[in-house]
């Protein structure tokens, strides 16, 4: 039912409020604006006081002292060994798993092989970083140890090498930062979306966005199976004694779905180029040009501030305009006796200017 005030007004007028009830509700879809106000800040982190070190929000999953994060496999106590702020793998004694589970998530970790090296290809300072227990960057010794690229020091084990080999020589501290994007699955079970990662090898960019085509593997290409959305981190006991210090994740929130584009003003009235007309001019406050509005056909632009852009004025009313895809109105003032007048507010910044003759 049309609201009191509507049920017998003019056939036009009633027309021009639906189609401006109609054109706001086929919105793109997009939720923010440019510049807009009432987009929510993000939360406040206080990072590590040095770089690698646990910023506010982290997960610390090796303190340095104690192996309390971590089982092993069949849930018993992690029989890897902890040493001057380090956890190491004991050769023969399994992999050690969180105690927690994770999904998307940031991950900071540093990581040495044995100095001397020993060993050459796979068999040199071999252990591996098993995201969700199903996707693994794989840790080795790769300074000046050949083998092959999908299997060294940052790759995504089987599936990509990494970009280029920034290892350190053994014995040195390295580290991994990873964003890693967990896998999408549907209610039957079908992949949505596969996993990616970005990988950092010592400050190095080693993995860009890689798509994991499926679970990391030895040997074969494993497809995806339907998994839980969290999962834990599994550390690889792969026979070396490697060593891992700094162990910390940020859990990530998923990826925001209304930032593909900013959000687009619909007109709430139309206006005939001929009312458009008289907006049409140079606009200065003082000695500062605010702004040059210009119309093409039935469409008015306004050039703010001599940025030397067009920005579309989508009308409110006859007089008030918002900016097309920004946070920003322009509203124009016409009094006898005075220069016409334009307010512009955007972005922190409100400004009023005179029409120059």
């Amino acid at each position: 039912m049309f609201p009191p005030l509507l049920r017998h007004a003019p056939p036009l007028l009633l027309l021009t409020v639906l189609s401006a009830s109609v054109s706001a509700a086929q919105d793109t879809g997009h939720r923010w604006k440019v510049h807009d106000p009432d987009r929510p800040k993000p939360p406040v982190v206080t990072p590590g006081a040095q770089p690698g070190l646990a910023p506010s929000d982290a997960v610390v999953l090796f303190d340095g002292r104690s192996l309390d994060e971590w089982t092993a496999r069949d849930g018993s106590p992690a029989r890897w060994v902890v040493g001057d702020g380090y956890m190491q793998t004991v050769p023969g004694a399994g992999a050690i798993v969180s105690r927690r589970a994770f999904g998307d998530v940031q991950l900071h970790v540093e990581w040495s092989t044995p100095s001397p090296a020993v060993g050459t290809g796979q068999g040199r300072g071999n252990s591996g970083i098993y995201f969700m227990d199903n996707y693994e960057v794989q840790v080795l010794d790769s300074y000046r140890n050949q083998t092959y690229a999908d299997g060294q020091a940052a790759a995504l084990y089987g599936q990509h090498p990494p970009l280029v080999n920034a290892s350190r020589p053994p014995g040195e501290w390295q580290s991994y930062d990873v964003v890693f994007r967990r896998p999408r699955f549907g209610a039957n079970g079908a992949l949505v979306s596969p996993a990616r990662m970005t990988v950092f090898h010592n400050g190095v960019l080693v993995q860009d966005n890689a798509e994991l085509w499926g679970r990391t593997n030895w040997l074969v290409a494993d497809p995806y199976a339907r998994h839980p959305d969290a999962l834990p981190f599994v550390l690889q006991d792969h026979d070396h004694p490697v060593r891992y210090r700094n162990f910390w994740v940020r859990p990530l929130p998923d990826p925001p779905s209304d930032e593909r584009g900013p959000r687009a003003s619909r007109p709430r009235i139309s206006l005939s180029p001929t009312a458009l007309q008289r907006f049409v001019g140079t606009y200065r406050r003082g000695a500062e040009t605010v702004a040059v509005v210009t119309r093409r056909g039935a469409h008015l632009f306004l050039d703010p501030f001599g940025r030397g852009v067009q920005i579309e004025l989508i009308p409110r009313d006859a007089t008030s305009f918002d900016f097309q895809h920004t946070a920003g109105t322009a509203e124009f003032i016409s009094e006898p006796g005075r220069p016409a007048r334009l307010i512009v507010r955007v972005a922190e910044v409100e400004a009023t200017a005179e029409r120059i003759p």
